[in-house]
Order: structure tokens, then C-alpha cells, then sequence
């Protein structure tokens, strides 16, 4: 197998550990090429990785992407590698790989005992460091087979892109709060495009093209990078505004 220069990274680790992860890839694979997503996904969410992921990694013509969301890290669940014809993803079978599965190819189980000698051993609680991070390197290197076997069974999938519509209210999921407090949900365009805009509690949020279609300090909607419904502020934060989190959202459909 070829070489892959980038290796993506995406985790709920915060600060710290992923420095130590980029430290086990280079000892390995002094020449990757490491790029950060994000290393603040909201711990332990699980659809936020999975929805985060399908979204970036399409941008890259090839890379070697590890996600590391794992609330069960040291459980039996296992861990995965997903091939498809220009990536590789390395991540829990938690479902953290649900949105890139369909486009893969054929999927490894990660060898625990073959991959310890890399790291000296493997830890209960960081698996980012002593399973993923080696399992990345030596897969951008082609050397998957040192590692892994062939995965027999169907990997776990979790529901993305699943809102409950009933006439004009509609029961949707939050998947993704950014910086600006932007509130990104998983309403695609073709569910809302016929609409006006939308009832948040007593809120109105008109939908609109851009930011700029109103005025600053009010509430909008659009369709937004991720190519689903967004609710933000222009020029403020939606989130705290309107007390918005992660999560179910329950909104009117204003025809």
C-alpha cells in the first residue's frame, strides 16, 4: 500500500492529550503531515464526532482520519479501521464512523496486543495515545496488516440526520454549536426549503439568504456551511441568546 502524508485528527480531548498523540504518530511517521479539526467536540457526544466528520472529511482528496469520541474507552468495544478509495478512518466502533461507513470499502479490526509495543503497553482510560495514534501512523504508512485482521461484523451505526416532522412542528437535533453560537442542526435544505421561518418558543427566526437580511441584534435562519438549517444572531450569540444547547430542538414550521 501507498503512503498518506495528512492524518486529521478529531477528539473530545481538549487540551494536552492530543499533543501526546501527534508525539506517538511522529515517532512513528516523522514526515506526517498532522492537521487538527477539532479537539473540542462536547465530551462523550458521540453524533456531534460523527456529524462533524462526515462533514470535513470530503475535503481532503486523501488522508488517514482518526476520531476518538469514546465514552466506553477500556471497555470490550472495539477498535476500527474503515478504508474507502481516498481515505482511512481510525476510530471506536461506537459509531463515531456511521456518517463514512456507506462509502467504505473494508473494515479491520485493530489488534490490541499486536499494537501495545508501540507504546510500551495500553492504558484503560487513553486509548487516543496507545491504540489510535499508532494505528494511524502505520496505516498512512501502509502497514495496516502489521495491526489488524479483518472485521467479521457489522460495526455499530448510530442515526444521523433523523428529525421527527409532524405537519408544521418539527423535533429536530442540534448537532453542532460554533464560536460565534451559531446553532447547526441536521435539517437538510430539501425538509425546509419551502418555509418561511421558523418558531424557537416565542422566537421568530426568519429564513433568510445571509446574515446581512437583517438587522444587527435580530434572529435568522439559513441554510448554513453544512448545508442544514442554522439559527444564529447577526452579530451575537444564539446560543446564549435563546438558551440553546446540544441536543433535541423542538420548533414550528411558519409557512
Amino acid at each position: 500500500m501507498k503512503t498518506i502524508e495528512k492524518i486529521t485528527m478529531i477528539t473530545d480531548f481538549g487540551d494536552f492529550y492530543p499533543g501526546v498523540m501527534k508525539g506517538i504518530i511522529l515517532n512513528i511517521y516523522p514526515n506526517a503531515k498532522i492537521i487538527d479539526i477539532t479537539h473540542f467536540v462536547e465530551p462523550q457526544n458521540i453524533i456531534q464526532g460523527a456529524f462533524l466528520l462526515q462533514n470535513y472529511y470530503k475535503f481532503f482528496d486523501e488522508a488517514v482520519h482518526v476520531a476518538v469520541v469514546d465514552p466506553r474507552v477500556g471497555s470490550d468495544r472495539e477498535a476500527i479501521i474503515a478504508e474507502s478509495k481516498n481515505g482511512i478512518f481510525v476510530a471506536p466502533n461506537n459509531g463515531i464512523l456511521s456518517g463514512v461507513l456507506d462509502n467504505c470499502n473494508q473494515i479491520f479490526k485493530i489488534d490490541t496486543d499486536k499494537i501495545s509495543r508501540y507504546t510500551k503497553g495500553i492504558s484503560s482510560t487513553f486509548h487516543g495515545r496507545d491504540v489510535f495514534a499508532p494505528a494511524a501512523a502505520l496505516a498512512a504508512l501502509g502497514r495496516m496488516e502489521e495491526i489488524s485482521e479483518p472485521f467479521l461484523k457489522k460495526p455499530r451505526r448510530i442515526k444521523l440526520f433523523n428529525p421527527e416532522i409532524n405537519d408544521k412542528k418539527i423535533r429536530c437535533f442540534v448537532a453542532y454549536i460554533d464560536r460565534f453560537g451559531n446553532v447547526v442542526t441536521d435539517l437538510k435544505r430539501e425538509l425546509i426549503e419551502e418555509s418561511k421561518g421558523f418558531l424557537i418558543n416565542d422566537t421568530y427566526f426568519p429564513f433568510v439568504n445571509a446574515y446581512s437580511d437583517v438587522e444587527i441584534g435580530e434572529p435568522l435562519a439559513l441554510i448554513g456551511s453544512f448545508n442544514t438549517l442554522e439559527f444564529g444572531l447577526r452579530n451575537g450569540n444564539a446560543s446564549k441568546r435563546y438558551g440553546i444547547v446540544c441536543g433535541k430542538l423542538d420548533l414550528k414550521v411558519v409557512a
